[in-house]
């Protein structure tokens, strides 16, 4: 029987410190981590490695219920297939476990909840996002990449590929910029 913790972010410039401390403080001796979004599973090989290593007995840690997943049914369904192999989920904040009955029934809630609250934030954003526009505050996002500078190598008889690597962005970034 052996602990196995999983810490995940959803972008790469948040940090996974403090979530590995915490797993590896309440006696995790493996502990995965991944900088990728919740929002579906694609994508999360970590998390797919640690449920295919889960034996009989074994225990999935997480710090947070949302660590798991954003969506009710999507966490539901990692929760049933580490069951499936004999295994449990504990989740450290708040404290719960599926080793009892009333602990996939709090699971259960928690998810909902979590669902629901993330669709009040982003209803919120939503409309916060169309207050600032309606003001002429909203601007969009930062720019990432210098359009003008992709026009320019292109001016150069630069290929796509060339233009990739010297700016630092997927080719098909480039295709979509010259498109347009």
């Amino acid at each position: 029987m052996s602990r196995i913790g999983y810490a995940r972010v959803s972008t790469v410039d948040q940090d996974l410190d403090t979530q590995i401390a915490k797993l590896k403080a309440e006696g995790c001796g493996v502990v995965r981590s991944e900088k990728v979004s919740g929002a579906s599973r694609d994508g999360r090989a970590e998390l797919a490695t640690i449920i295919d290593f889960l034996r009989p007995g074994d225990e999935l840690v997480v710090t947070r219920l949302d660590r798991l997943g954003r969506d009710t049914r999507d966490v539901l369904n990692l929760i049933h297939e580490c069951e499936q192999r004999g295994a449990f989920v504990t989740v450290l904040d708040p404290h719960v476990s599926t080793r009892g009955e009333m602990g996939h029934v709090v699971l259960t809630v928690l998810g909902m909840v979590a669902q629901m609250e993330r669709r009040f934030i982003k209803e919120r954003q939503r409309e916060g996002i169309e207050k600032a526009k309606g003001i002429g505050v909203y601007t969009g996002g930062k720019a990432r990449i210098d359009y003008e500078r992709v026009f320019e190598l292109q001016r150069s008889n630069m290929g796509v590929s060339e233009i990739a690597k010297t700016i630092g962005c997927s080719r098909m970034q480039v295709y979509r910029i010259l498109r347009e």
